[in-house]
């Protein structure tokens, strides 16, 4: 199951707001039927300013993850080039897995179903989002079961190194969960004890990369490239 939310949808106005819930709903079920998932079979609740997804029996979890995300992240940003800024959207996403009760008009309920809602709002999925550059259209956050059943199992298109692990606490629930941001590599800020390469040996010319620091100890790197930190150990 997924779930999203248009960050500050609120204060737009009715008429943005109907516009950019429908440019997301049609872009969730384009990314949902780009990776293979049957919208069809599924269920889908409307959230106000964003929407739940619960993806039916034996949808495989790897694929919510790719290539539905960076098909969503892309066509967001493409809609967001030309939108007016009142009409621009990025969202956050929380995905989760877990058994439910489905009632006979279709109705859910279930404990998965209140993680879910935790992970969409939680903390450091809202500041990561804010803090992070605009192009940067999705905030995804999985739950550590979610993560374990996909990131890490060698699946195409998915680098465990763009997944950052966070803690979540909100009102009753409180767990340890997986940060990931469309188009950036996250990586753990260095420490005091970190020092330059002061190697002298000739180094290939790379593209420049353009890192952002927030308070939830993270740097994104949103150009291509790569960042090297070396840790000298002390006593």
């Amino acid at each position: 199951m997924l779930a999203v939310d248009i960050e500050s949808s609120g204060g737009r106005g009715n008429t943005a707001l109907l516009r950019i819930r429908e440019v997301l709903f049609g872009m969730v079920r384009e990314a949902m039927a780009h990776s293979g998932i049957d919208w069809e079979s599924g269920l889908c609740a409307d959230l106000g300013d964003g929407m739940r997804v619960i993806a039916p029996a034996g949808a495989s979890k790897f694929r919510m993850i790719h290539p539905s995300v960076r098909h969503l992240a892309a066509a967001l940003e493409a809609h967001n080039e030309s939108a007016a800024p009142a009409e621009r959207i990025r969202v956050r996403m929380a995905l989760h897995a877990g058994d439910l009760f489905l009632g006979p008009a279709d109705e859910v309920a279930g404990q998965p179903l209140v993680v879910l809602a935790r992970l969409l709002d939680a903390t450091p999925v809202r500041k990561a989002l804010a803090q992070a550059p605009a192009t940067v259209t999705v905030a995804a956050l999985l739950s550590q079961h979610f993560y374990d059943e996909t990131v890490g199992h060698g699946y195409p298109g998915i680098d465990p190194r763009t997944f950052h692990r966070v803690a979540v606490a909100e009102k009753e629930t409180s767990v340890h969960a997986w940060l990931h941001l469309s188009g950036a590599v996250i990586v753990p800020l260095p420490d005091a004890t970190a020092t330059p390469d002061t190697s002298n040996s000739p180094r290939p010319q790379r593209p420049s990369m353009v890192n952002k620091a927030s308070g939830q100890g993270i740097v994104y790197a949103t150009q291509n490239g790569t960042q090297h930190i070396h840790h000298r150990n002390e006593s």
